[in-house]
């Protein structure tokens, strides 16, 4: 893999940037795999690269019905935080955080991340106390935050109207270190260390069937020929249910679309993100200067990736109270991601009935912000085939025993 530098885009631009070889292989799948991953999105490509680099395994392939990166991955609105409640997410999302800010030189590749703050607007006594123990909370897990008032909530953001006539701001749950990065950068790098260390990325090529043999899985039949494998692993987010049906087991999670939103671009205005969970509505913007926009899931199961007009009237009009400014602004585009919820908010990093087979979703509407720590969590999982510290507290077994790790009541809203 040719190395990325000032000096190689110096050297390019002499030959007219003629040289330059391809990020990745595209080859054809070989019979068998030591391991095969199925899902080349962020979680999927994170979990193969620190299988490599963390425990030698590269006899890997991951493969793709779409092409890569064409899921959830580059359909996000690419909020990084790791504020939350409850011990087992914080320690994995602050894993990823930290992750994230090495990450353009651990893979040798820019995915753009940017450290600009993250904040939780509290906009009722409920959520003022609630941010509060969600402070006291991250401190506990060595976690930087910091509750802020409204005049330094103004400071941070002029373009906030603090004063709205249904939901003032009565301060905020601030992230420093928190901020955004590249989507679609983010699968780039990972698939381009993975095919340096010899891993086949297969796209187009959908997973039709799951062998098995003795309980054990075997491998599976794909669109491009049927692929042996060691060791299955399925991270394939809002389409995980379908995928483990094919398996022979179900999931106790639910597909939904999660909708999102970019303006016309504008000059800068807001160098920190914004989560209004009241109105439930959240905002940051971008590096064109579009103003990218989210809210909630739709409120019905579909395996949509397109966007609704309904959607666009209830979010918008959560913000415009809050960023009065929006107003005049023309929508850009519009999309949509599956993405896959669970009952309580969490995911799934775990062993399944199918010996040598595993799973990771239930990400619900936080994956992205997730994706390095996901993947180290999951390698370990599928070296080790038991989970390590930050993975054990997301077993199925939990919906069994009643262990919920419940951070849409915690929160206060499922991101």
């Amino acid at each position: 893999m040719r190395r990325y530098s000032a000096f190689a885009i110096a050297r390019a631009a002499l030959r007219y940037h003629q040289g330059w070889e391809r990020a990745w292989r595209s080859p054809q799948p070989k019979a068998k795999y030591d391991v095969v991953i199925v899902g080349a999105g962020g979680h999927g490509l994170a979990t193969a690269y620190y299988l490599g680099r963390n425990f030698g395994i590269t006899n890997v392939a991951i493969i793709e019905k779409g092409w890569l990166g064409g899921g959830n991955t580059g359909r996000n609105t690419t909020i990084i935080r790791s504020n939350y409640l409850q011990d087992p997410s914080a320690a994995i999302y602050e894993k990823a955080r930290s992750l994230y800010e090495t990450m353009s030189q651990d893979l040798n590749y820019n995915v753009m991340f940017s450290p600009r703050g993250v904040m939780m607007l509290a906009q009722t006594q409920h959520e003022v106390r609630g941010y509060q123990r969600t402070a006291h909370a991250n401190a506990l897990q060595g976690v930087a935050t910091e509750f802020i008032g409204p005049e330094r909530v103004k400071d941070l953001c002029p373009i906030i109207n603090i004063a709205g006539p249904r939901y003032p701001v009565l301060g905020a749950l601030w992230q420093p270190r928190g901020g955004t990065a590249r989507h679609d950068a983010i699968a780039w790098g990972y698939a381009r260390a993975c095919s340096d260390m010899g891993m086949d990325i297969i796209q187009q090529c959908e997973v039709t069937a799951v062998r098995s043999e003795g309980g054990r899985v075997t491998g599976v039949d794909t669109t491009r020929g049927a692929i042996d494998c060691g060791k299955l692993a399925m991270v394939v987010a809002g389409n995980s249910g379908v995928l483990a049906a094919k398996a022979g087991f179900r999931l106790p999670l639910e597909s939904v679309a999660l909708q999102a939103l970019v303006s016309e671009p504008v000059k800068p205005c807001m160098d920190v993100v914004v989560m209004a969970n009241t109105v439930h509505g959240y905002m940051s913007q971008s590096d064109k200067g579009e103003m990218v926009i989210g809210g909630g899931a739709d409120g019905y199961n579909n395996y949509t990736q397109r966007g609704s007009f309904h959607h666009i009237e209830e979010t918008v009009r959560a913000l415009v109270e809050t960023f009065p400014m929006i107003s005049r602004l023309k929508m850009l585009r519009q999309w949509g991601g599956i993405v896959d919820m669970t009952g309580d908010r969490s995911p799934i990093i775990s062993t399944t009935p199918l010996g040598n087979c595993f799973i990771n979703c239930g990400w619900g509407t936080g994956g992205f912000k997730s994706i390095p720590g996901s993947g180290w969590a999951m390698a370990e999982l599928v070296a080790k085939g038991a989970p390590g510290p930050l993975a054990e507290a997301f077993s199925l077994d939990r919906f069994r025993e009643g262990r919920f790790i419940d951070e849409s009541v915690a929160a206060g809203v499922a991101h």
